[in-house]
């Protein structure tokens, strides 16, 4: 695809108030990515001579977005409707271009296939205007398509101004166009904004090159999804949807078997090798890369991954930026923070966490456990409770495990240590110096045995248990006999002494 003598204008400034947001409408989210740049990545294809975003709305956040993706942009402020933001892009565009195409940057489901339908029928019908058009079952929301009797674009009727007849048409407007320019600039010349908003809209250009008796031509687009803005939030998850089904479905076509793929959450730059198995309610986000025969079950969430073939994922695991070599496994419930290397064959387990380290070919760390900026070796076993203490509270250290060596249960690891190969540390222990190979370290108090003490203990208890009763009522029954001793005789009349 290419189209050298056509310029993109992509519509970017509005603020989206139906959003009920802070945030500009084309930086909300669908499909893992920005509104506006999906549209921006569906036009890069076309490969045109410009592509010219109009902002308005956060123009410097919207501006860093697409100008990293090689789109210029153009301020429009204030913002006084279509046909004024592509005025102002008018500005910038080149002389030698000849037609433009101009579309919302609220239409995340475009595909570069569709624009270049457009074009392709705008070219061949000698068109001064082509209209993308969808067909939709409910069209209530859309100003519908009037064909005359040879099928060209009579006129474009919003819901409130159409007759019975009108409504009942299911072709729609998608507000995406391509134009001539030379017949362009005259009709948008002419408008005027005699509207309730005082803003120029290009649809009321569209009337004027009919009233010219112009060509005007209208394509269908196959999927008519492709034409849905996002105006709402209500919006945003429908296009999130479709995003997702669309992703499941490719990877599917690629040899990927998915359980219930409404359930899952897939990002656009996922990658996945055949025979990979995907369980329900799983999210692969971000630049996440699986091999081949890889398993992730269920409620995994993974953002840029890395899984080398034969790779599983146990349930409920939460991972980032890290890698899992061949055969390994990870899970269930384990948390893989950025920087984890899990080579092959190596195995970490349930409520386990690994941060910035490599756990060698064939090594072990099963359950409850903190392993951070630490290397722990080929066929080394880290008992459970085992935590690398990697944090002064001012610098991080490093942790050094060596190969074929056992760590005891409950064990701390007070970094900067070294274990060497080979070596046995005893459970319970809190190390604070170097193990050489083949040693057995012990850092804990020592045991003491005392025989007989539970039971000489229980007797005891016993017998105080026993006596203790007595003893309180006798004290109690002293006490009353006390008080009534105590209390002062009366007198004949009563009176105290």
């Amino acid at each position: 695809m290419k189209a050298s003598d056509t310029i993109i204008v992509v519509l970017a400034a509005g603020k989206g108030t139906r959003m009920r947001s802070e945030l500009a409408k084309v930086l909300h989210q669908a499909g893992g990515r920005p509104l506006v740049e999906h549209v921006v990545l569906a036009c890069q294809p076309l490969k045109p001579a410009q592509l010219l975003v109009v902002v308005g709305h956060q123009a410097e956040e919207v501006g860093k977005l697409v100008t990293e993706l090689g789109a210029q942009t153009v301020v429009q402020q204030p913002q006084r409707g279509t046909g004024h933001a592509v005025q102002v892009a008018r500005r910038a565009m080149r002389k030698s271009a000849k037609l433009a195409v101009v579309l919302p940057g609220d239409a995340p489901l475009l595909r570069a296939e569709t624009l270049a339908q457009l074009i392709d029928t705008h070219r061949r019908g000698e068109a001064a205007a082509t209209i993308l058009s969808a067909e939709m079952s409910d069209p209530s929301e859309y100003g519908r398509i009037v064909r005359d009797s040879e099928g060209r674009v009579q006129a474009i009727v919003e819901e409130e101004a159409a007759t019975p007849e009108q409504r009942a048409i299911h072709e729609v407007n998608s507000s995406i166009y391509c134009f001539t320019l030379e017949k362009l600039w005259p009709c948008l010349n002419a408008l005027r904004p005699e509207n309730a908003q005082r803003e120029l809209y290009l649809t009321d250009a569209i009337a004027v090159l009919r009233q010219k008796n112009e060509r005007v031509l209208a394509q269908v687009a196959s999927d008519a999804n492709e034409i849905m803005g996002c105006n709402t939030r209500a919006h945003l998850a429908e296009a999130d949807r479709v995003f997702r089904a669309r992703k499941a479905a490719e990877l599917m076509d690629a040899g990927v078997t998915i359980y219930l793929p409404e359930t899952v959450v897939i990002d656009p730059d996922v990658e996945a090798g055949p025979d990979t198995l995907i369980e329900p309610h799983v999210q692969l986000l971000g630049e996440t890369r699986l091999g081949a025969r890889c398993t992730v079950r269920t409620g995994s969430v993974l953002r840029d991954m890395r899984l080398d073939d034969d790779a599983v994922v146990g349930v409920h695991c939460v991972m980032e930026a890290s890698r899992i070599g061949s055969h390994a496994t990870v899970g269930p419930f384990s948390r893989l923070r950025p920087g984890a290397d899990i080579r092959a064959n190596a195995h970490v387990g349930n409520f386990v966490e690994v941060k910035k380290s490599v756990i060698h070919e064939g090594a072990k760390a099963n359950h409850l456990t903190y392993i951070g900026d630490a290397s722990v070796g080929r066929g080394s076993n880290i008992g459970a409770g085992t935590i690398t203490c990697n944090y002064d509270g001012a610098a991080k250290h490093p942790t050094t495990i060596g190969e074929g060596v056992f760590i005891g249960s409950d064990t701390a690891l007070v970094a900067p240590i070294r274990v060497g190969d080979h070596a046995y540390v005893a459970a319970g222990s809190t190390l604070t110096d170097n193990v050489p190979a083949d040693a057995l370290a012990i850092a804990r108090g020592r045991q003491v045995n005392k025989l007989g003490w539970a039971k000489q203990r229980r007797a005891e208890l016993k017998r105080a248990g026993e006596g203790k009763k007595p003893k309180r009522q006798k004290a109690r029954a002293g006490r009353k006999r006390v008080k009534r001793a105590a209390a002062p005789r009366r007198g004949s009349k009563g009176r105290r002494r």
